[in-house]
């Protein structure tokens, strides 16, 4: 795959683990608080990544990373940490399948935000796709 298309074969990974997440949490959430759910995920995530940096060669002491990466990585941590809660208390709470797609919403506010903080300028057309998404999460939201 050329390198321009790389980019679209991690994100299919990265969809397909995320819809197994939703339901692997799902059904370990049974008889466990959510929070210590999310903190028993967080570790396992911890440990899984250590050794895969370490086994790969590409440690490196993270406090020599230029102070304004490793801000926007901590900041990017705990948006991370606090989406997890939360999304793992809905999951606890709600169905899977009415769970995910509104925290898919997402790609609707990362598209606002991109163009805002990052000057990135979607094209009609994906601003078409984003508007989709967001139509499908109020489908879902909306009581008949």
């Amino acid at each position: 795959m050329e390198a321009s298309g790389t980019w679209f074969f991690w994100a299919l990974l990265s969809a397909a683990f995320a819809a197994l997440t939703a339901v692997f949490a799902k059904i370990g959430l049974s008889g466990i608080d959510s929070d210590l759910a999310t903190l028993v995920r967080t570790g396992i995530i911890a440990v899984v990544l250590a050794a895969f940096v370490a086994a790969t060669g590409k440690w490196a002491n993270p406090l020599t990373l230029p102070g304004k990466t490793l801000l926007f990585l901590v900041l990017s941590g705990l948006a991370t940490g606090a989406s997890w809660v939360c999304y793992f208390r809905a999951l606890k709470i709600g169905d899977a399948s009415k769970v995910a797609p509104v925290d898919k919403l997402s790609v609707v506010l990362v598209a606002v935000f991109a163009v805002l903080f990052l000057n990135e300028r979607p094209s009609v057309r994906e601003w078409l796709g984003i508007l989709m998404v967001g139509g499908g999460v109020l489908v879902l939201a909306l009581k008949r």
